[in-house]
């Protein structure tokens, strides 16, 4: 194809992807009263004397601040609802558009690649709202004695749904990684090799995508991802071994080059060539054809 005809591609992706978001955000938008009441279970409040001893002074009331906050934060919660409930979708399209590139034996890890990447975003969620609790204690636990903090719902939303999306996606990360070594740009060995490298970045990744600075968040997002690296690296090794049984070469480089047998092996006894008849001599050539040759004939 072209350019511009893998333009066009990509743009029909994109916009079946927004199409199907869209249309779930409205869906969630109609019961999102439901939808913030899940989100604020978490979150301790002090709406009353009672509740306020209950937590021992650490909680916070919830106070809506200005006249559109409340569309603002409808909307970006039903809008979190639609990317979450259309993962399936999204995915396809995503690899509808890099599969048409790949060899016929690596389509197959279409269904692969979806059966799994909906399960792992998924499960990045359920873990971002287990671990939302911790976050939200662990930031008012941060407020001064005696005071009781006022929190917009509209922060807390931020905090929610930052949390669901960046722990989705990290999630995705392992399932990237044995996708790669699939269709052979990276090997498990090189995936092994690289372990160190890769915590290090998985734990900086979840210092800076969790929102809260507490260790106990930063470990709850990283701890789940170092497990599933490892996990990836073990599918690209086992793949590779596959590989190389069926392929001997299969770990080799296109630059390089493959065993070449350089045994000695004897030759069998030459055998005599006898030389063939000698060719019957052309007719001679009509005195006229002869003059209207040039010297170049």
């Amino acid at each position: 194809m072209a350019l511009a005809d893998h333009l066009r591609e990509l743009r029909n992706r994109v916009v079946k992807s927004v199409l199907a978001i869209v249309l779930i955000t409205i869906v969630a938008a109609i019961y999102h009263k439901q939808l913030e009441d899940f989100l604020l279970k978490p979150l301790p409040r002090c709406d009353t004397r009672e509740l306020a001893q209950q937590y021992h002074g650490k909680c916070a009331q919830v106070s809506n601040i200005g006249l559109t906050a409340g569309f603002t934060w409808m909307l970006k919660v039903a809008l979190t609802a639609g990317v979450v409930g259309t993962v399936p979708i999204w995915l396809y399209q995503l690899w509808a558009f890099v599969a048409p590139g790949l060899h016929k034996h690596e389509k197959r890890y279409t269904a692969v690649f979806l059966i799994c990447g909906t399960p792992l975003f998924l499960a990045g969620v359920a873990v971002a709202i287990l671990v939302l609790p911790t976050t939200v204690d662990v930031l008012i636990s941060f407020t001064p004695n005696d005071t009781t903090p006022i929190l917009p719902p509209e922060d807390y939303f931020d905090i929610a749904t930052r949390m669901v999306l960046v722990f989705g996606l990290a999630f995705e990360f392992p399932l990237l990684l044995v996708m790669l070594n699939v269709i052979g740009m990276v090997t498990g060995k090189r995936l092994l090799g690289w372990w160190r490298g890769m915590v290090m970045a998985i734990t900086v990744f979840a210092a800076f995508a969790t929102p809260s600075a507490d260790p106990l968040t930063m470990l709850a997002l990283a701890a789940p991802i170092w497990a599933l690296y490892f996990l990836a690296v073990g599918v690209a090794l086992l793949n590779d071994k596959r590989r190389r049984r069926n392929n001997p070469d299969a770990d080799l480089d296109d630059e390089e080059a493959s065993q070449v047998d350089l045994s000695v092996r004897p030759v069998a006894g030459a055998e005599m060539v006898e030389a063939s008849a000698a060719p019957a001599a052309g007719a001679a050539l009509p005195a006229s054809r002869r003059d209207e040759m040039d010297d170049i004939t």
